[in-house]
């Protein structure tokens, strides 16, 4: 799936794709999910790659070994950087935030609204300490604001639980 868009400034991102694209193991839900996070992020983020001179910027996104491949090219198709990012560090946070995403989605029917508020709460909590992590891995190769971070995240969490089998971590 590729997302694309026209931006004003030189240190953003014009366009997402994500290997594998739309599809495999996801419901419709996750499916809407990554879409919105695709809409959000072209809509609003700053990418600048360390040491470039700038963009707009294209994003291909995949794992490959258990790791996140990042690779940045210019608009024209020029390389830009092609990172190899560890989710060994991100592991407990992928997990528990599947775990707390999949609690507020079988409750959101049963649970009284101050219990989903509490579950919603953890899920932000989770999200932030992930973009933090995020935002620190990735200091030496891109500059990225919180927002921009946040809805990767969001995209890493569900490219991982697209592509790995079920009960898998």
């Amino acid at each position: 799936m590729t997302c694309t868009s026209t931006p004003p400034s030189r240190f953003r991102l014009s366009a997402i794709s994500l290997d594998p694209p739309f599809g495999g193991r996801m419901d419709a839900a996750h499916k809407h999910e990554q879409a919105v996070a695709i809409f959000d992020l072209l809509e609003a983020n700053r990418f600048a790659p360390v040491e470039h001179g700038g963009g707009p910027y294209r994003l291909h996104l995949e794992l490959a070994d258990r790791r996140l491949v990042m690779s940045v090219t210019t608009e024209t198709g020029a390389l830009v950087l092609c990172h190899h990012l560890s989710l060994t560090s991100f592991r407990r946070l992928l997990k528990d935030y599947t775990l707390v995403c999949e609690s507020f989605t079988n409750g959101a029917a049963r649970l009284p609204p101050d219990r989903l508020e509490a579950i919603d709460m953890g899920r932000r909590a989770i999200h932030n300490e992930a973009s933090a992590l995020l935002r620190e891995r990735l200091k030496s190769k891109v500059e990225i604001d919180e927002e921009t971070a946040r809805r990767l995240f969001t995209l890493i969490h569900l490219l991982v639980s697209q592509t790995l089998p079920a009960g898998v971590d």
